[in-house]
């Protein structure tokens, strides 16, 4: 599988279904080298949020702004944070969640798995976009509220 490099200096992401957390803090460690890169986490299930965050709060990341985490549906993204230049989300969809489209900059690119596959979703205008399939995936079911 080849995903397409991006620039690892990142201004804002969306962690969709942070579960432990440890994508979250990969995803914080590189948007901390650039000032005021943050990171949105969003999860679901709120006792798998309560895990997440003790385990972020360890490194300071939700104090020192560089994570904010959202109890919520992830399929429907974090508006009042939006536009994002990278979403990444853990869990499958049974097709591309618009909203999360929507909150995608410009330029930005979201990685997701749909049913067995992997997508890369760029962002080329408003509602113009590039993908790209990676298959032979599983992953669990992104869930709806």
């Amino acid at each position: 599988m080849a995903i397409t490099p991006c620039r690892l200096v990142i201004d804002k992401i969306l962690d969709v279904g942070f579960g432990s957390a440890w994508t979250t803090a990969l995803l914080a460690y590189i948007v901390s080298q650039k000032k005021g890169g943050r990171v949105v986490a969003i999860e679901l299930i709120p006792e798998v949020k309560k895990i997440g965050e003790r385990n972020i709060e360890k490194y300071n990341l939700i104090n020192d702004g560089v994570v904010k985490t959202i109890c919520g549906d992830g399929s429907r993204g974090y508006l009042k944070e939006a536009p994002y230049d990278k979403i990444l989300v853990s869990a499958a969809a049974e097709e591309i969640p618009p909203k999360l489209l929507q909150q995608l900059a410009i330029g930005g690119r979201m990685v997701l798995p749909i049913n067995n596959s992997i997508w890369q979703i760029t962002k080329t205008a408003v509602d113009k976009f590039q993908s790209q399939e990676f298959p032979g995936f599983v992953f669990v079911p992104l869930r709806h509220i």
